[in-house]
C-alpha cells in the first residue's frame, strides 16, 4: 500500500462526522486522542481519516494548521500499521488534546502508541463477540 493520504481516505462527510461523535469509541494517547466507529463505506477505502485541533487552546490559525499538518503526516507514515490488520472499514478522527505546541517526534511516538492501543482494542471485542 502507498504511503500517501489521498482525498479519497479523508473524512469529509458531515453525517459520518456526527456519527463518530454521537456513537464513537475512543481511545487516548497523550496529546492525541482517536475517536473511531465502524462504517459501512461505500467505496474500498478501509478508513476515512480526520484530523482537529481546538481553537480554544490554539488561537492562531497558524499553530493549528501546523499541529494538524503534524498528526497527518504521523498518521501517513503509520497507517499500513492498522490497514493490514483491520476486515471493517472505520471513520477516525484524531483530536490533538494538548496544551503545548508539539514536536514531530512527539506526535509520531503518540501516533504509533495510539493505533496500536487501537488495534488492541478492537482486537478484544472482536474476540469477546465471538
Amino acid at each position: 500500500m502507498k504511503l500517501g493520504f489521498p482525498k479519497e481516505e479523508r473524512l469529509k462527510s458531515k453525517k459520518c462526522i456526527d456519527l463518530l461523535f454521537s456513537e464513537g469509541n475512543a481511545v487516548s494517547k497523550f496529546p492525541l486522542r482517536l475517536i473511531y466507529v465502524a462504517t459501512d463505506l461505500p467505496n474500498e477505502i478501509p478508513i476515512h481519516a480526520g484530523v482537529s485541533v481546538t481553537k480554544r487552546r490554539f488561537k492562531k490559525a497558524v499553530t493549528r494548521n501546523r499541529i494538524k499538518r503534524l498528526m497527518r503526516e504521523a498518521y501517513r507514515l503509520h497507517k499500513n500499521d492498522v490497514f493490514n490488520k483491520i476486515t471493517t472499514s472505520y471513520a477516525f478522527m484524531f483530536l490533538y488534546i494538548g496544551k503545548q505546541e508539539p514536536t514531530f517526534e512527539e506526535i509520531e511516538t503518540s501516533m504509533v502508541q495510539l493505533l496500536q492501543k487501537f488495534l488492541d482494542k478492537i482486537e478484544t471485542t472482536n474476540t469477546s463477540e465471538k
